[in-house]
């Protein structure tokens, strides 16, 4: 667990007047601080030492890597010390908005495509366009529909921290012992649904071969995708009833064969929390989860677990951040900021310290570098998934609007509802569309 440091500096009225654009979100209990080795900086933008905090989530893991390679930055810039805070993702966005109304954003916080474009358009994240365009911070060498995806109505506001992919994890210990092949990038939809129905048959009940993604906005994006569509058109759905319903009965007939688990077992992992994931616990053969918690999920059960694409055409998906670093837009000191996430996304010795834990590191140059010294088996299959993915990529959509958040909790919410039998499928489904729009619109 995170431990308890010193508290970090109260923001002055005009720092202020931007944290009030956090405020809203649930005030939940989150981890403490802890401290960075510190040392100068080459080019602060001010006399005398610079003190950077930094804000992310993740497990102790991520923390160890993190610390080190900002030790290294420190190592080099000797009047650089870095105060940081990290936790778990459960209730990470709550202690953001803790922080700023105590004023004390940090300079640099993780983010996820999820409130992104929210956070430029209330700006309260700094615009790093100006960085790019003279390579100050350079991006040159990431992938272009990654460095892409890192922007908000053509400005750069965030830069990726890692590549991941939209991945089936499964249980190659379980699918050996029923002698199953294992599912297998290029499958159907329908075809994945019918091996999943293969995996219950053949354990007689005892694990459904498939979580149910009925809620997951990620595999109904790429289905969509699959199909010639998109998930968003500017602010409003790209989709409409008649989609969502083919979505819906989709995976009710995957239930009515037995192919999903209950619908309270599903509940139980509709979180995301790696810990509850049914392929973790068992329950199922296989679960959809991001690539870069491999590792993280490999460390939960003593079975093997491999990794493929999820089903449909690899063209569905697109290099992907799966998370971002952005400068809070009252930072004291952006400049050293800037130079900060340049360091972590360029710097050979920075992504050999950092490895793949946040996913593919994003600099294409670095990965290359680094190859031979990642030697964590889940980074290692993670990256090979990457590099089936990266030789045809689907053009990259824009990040989701402003709204995708409650969105995504709509449609979780919509599928409970039909797995329930609460609701019809398309009563949810209509009932979805009306609620989701006004989301995005309000």
């Amino acid at each position: 667990m995170p431990v308890s440091g010193p508290p970090l500096p109260v923001a002055d009225p005009g720092r202020r007047r931007v944290l009030a654009a956090l405020l809203g979100a649930p005030l939940l209990a989150a981890g403490g601080l802890t401290g960075c080795s510190s040392g100068p900086t080459t080019a602060p933008t001010r006399e005398g030492p610079v003190e950077l905090s930094v804000f992310w989530w993740g497990g102790p893991e991520r923390a160890k890597l993190t610390e080190q390679a900002l030790r290294l930055y420190s190592e080099r810039n000797p009047r650089v010390s870095f105060r940081v805070t990290w936790q778990g993702l459960d209730g990470y966005y709550g202690r953001l908005a803790t922080q700023a109304g105590g004023g004390n954003v940090p300079d640099l916080i993780q983010l996820d495509d999820s409130v992104l474009t929210e956070y430029a358009e209330r700006e309260i994240i700094l615009d790093l366009t100006d960085h790019v365009a003279d390579n100050r911070l350079d991006l040159r060498s990431l992938p272009e529909g990654l460095a892409r995806y890192g922007q908000v109505d053509g400005r750069t506001m965030a830069v990726a921290a890692g590549q991941t992919a939209a991945a089936v994890i499964f249980n190659r210990d379980l699918l050996r012992d029923l002698r199953i092949p294992e599912p297998r990038a290029g499958m159907t939809w329908e075809e994945y649904v019918d091996w999943a129905e293969q995996v219950t048959d053949a354990s007689h009940g005892r694990v459904a071969g498939t979580m149910d993604p009925s809620g997951d906005y990620r595999a109904l994006w790429l289905w969509l995708r699959g199909r010639g569509g998109e998930f968003y058109r500017g602010r409003q759905l790209a989709f409409g009833v008649d989609e969502l319903v083919g979505w819906f009965e989709l995976w009710r007939r995957a239930r009515a064969a037995r192919a999903t688990p209950s619908a309270g077992l599903v509940e139980q992992a509709d979180s995301g929390e790696p810990a509850q994931q049914l392929v973790v616990s068992g329950l199922t053969a296989a679960s959809l989860a991001w690539s870069h918690q491999l590792p993280e999920l490999q460390r939960l059960t003593r079975a093997e677990l491999g990794l493929t694409a999820f089903p449909g055409s690899l063209t569905s998906q697109w290099p992907r951040a799966s998370m971002y670093w952005a400068i809070f837009r009252g930072s004291r000191d952006p400049e050293t900021a800037t130079d900060v996430i340049n360091f972590l996304t360029t710097d050979v010795a920075a992504g050999a310290v950092l490895g793949h834990e946040r996913g593919l590191t994003p600099s294409q140059a670095v990965r290359r570098a680094i190859e031979g010294s990642v030697t964590d088996p889940g980074q290692r299959r993670a990256a090979a998934l990457g590099d089936l993915l990266g030789s045809s990529p689907g053009s990259a959509p824009p990040p989701p609007p402003r709204g995708h958040a409650r969105v995504r909790s709509l449609l979780v919410a919509a599928a409970e509802s039909v797995r329930s039998g609460d609701s019809g499928v398309r009563a949810a489904a209509s009932r979805f569309l009306a609620q989701a729009n006004a989301a995005l619109t309000s």
